[in-house]
């Protein structure tokens, strides 16, 4: 998301209330796509089925989340498989497992970051069913995580968790293209867990509303790998790219930890060319996980990666889990 969609979607006014026919159709034909997609969900799945996701466009930290229940899971004897529709790829075919060798252009930036972060298979396929029928019949584990697979449908699914930006919330309620609601706020009664990135939202009316925090873990060398203490980038004049969903929260978290930000915001998902990533004198240029994924072969040597990992209270991991145990006795 870039500045100008902040102002239009996240403000306090609906500026573009003349497109209201347009957000009417967009409305009837979810609710259709909805419907439709429940009368042709595939037979069930055999394991434990977690889909994460939300209603709003845009970032709101789907990811990290994805890849903490990952964690968590392995934690407990779980051996989770990571299905995503793999935005951005280009690949000639589908499904397939994400190895050391795949680029992003292939994959996607977020599988080949997922794949790096949570340490379990991940499968990219558009077709999440038959992603998961496939990561199966491999035998790659025996639950799934579904990351931004709230919409689609015709999945089965045990869980579902939907994943708000505690800043930006409903921003201004509308849905698209008026403001950033892909479903009507009532989807969420269906919803298992309503995560809150970042801060609690008391316009959500859900019994189990849990807040995130993503926590820096690390500075990361891009070109070689060397890690340093956080603390090598206070008081550090930097530049910071971002192609992601909510770039203010990452130049904001610098800004946390001491540095002077130049800010470089980028619309979600871009292709970096190197242009992108010039940056004055010798200045440390610093990007996100997710884009350093696309900036491996190009990025200059002062480039650094910072790493973030979710944090949420206990609460909520032992009620995931119970939720996850109790899903397991169905199949």
């Amino acid at each position: 998301m870039t500045g100008w969609v902040d102002r239009l979607w996240y403000g306090k006014g609906r500026p573009l209330w003349p497109l209201y026919p347009f957000a009417w159709l967009y409305r009837l034909i979810s609710e259709q796509r909805r419907r439709a997609g429940w009368q042709a969900m595939s037979a069930p799945i055999p394991v434990p089925v977690v889909v994460v996701g939300n209603i709003t466009a845009g970032g709101t930290g789907k990811s990290p989340l994805t890849a903490m229940l990952a964690q968590l899971l392995k934690d407990e004897s779980w051996r989770p498989v990571i299905l995503t529709r793999g935005y951005g790829g280009k690949s000639g075919h589908y499904p397939f497992q994400i190895q050391p060798e795949t680029s992003a252009s292939e994959a996607g930036d977020e599988p080949v970051m997922l794949s790096d972060q949570a340490g379990c298979p991940v499968v990219v396929d558009p077709d999440r069913c038959r992603g998961a029928l496939w990561a199966l019949d491999q035998g790659l584990g025996n639950i799934l995580l579904c990351d931004d697979g709230l919409q689609h449908y015709r999945l089965p699914r045990d869980i579902e968790i939907a994943v708000f930006d505690g800043q930006r919330g409903l921003g201004n309620g509308a849905q698209i293209p008026v403001g950033p609601l892909r479903e009507r706020p009532d989807r969420l009664s269906s919803v298992d867990f309503v995560v809150t990135n970042g801060g609690w939202l008391s316009e959500l009316d859900h019994p189990h509303q849990h807040t995130m925090t993503l926590v820096p873990t690390a500075l990361r060398h891009l070109a070689s790998g060397r890690g340093v203490p956080l603390d090598e980038i206070r008081g550090k004049p930097v530049t910071a790219v971002a192609g992601i969903g909510n770039p203010g929260r990452f130049f904001d978290t610098l800004r946390n930890l001491g540095a002077t930000v130049s800010e470089r915001a980028l619309p979600d998902h871009h292709q970096f060319r190197p242009e992108d990533l010039q940056c004055n004198g010798d200045q440390w240029l610093v990007m996100t996980a997710k884009d350093a994924v696309k900036c491996r072969e190009m990025a200059p040597d002062n480039a650094w990666v910072l790493e973030v990992s979710a944090q949420l209270p206990q609460a909520f991991s032992a009620a995931f889990l119970a939720a996850v145990n109790t899903a397991d006795q169905t199949h």
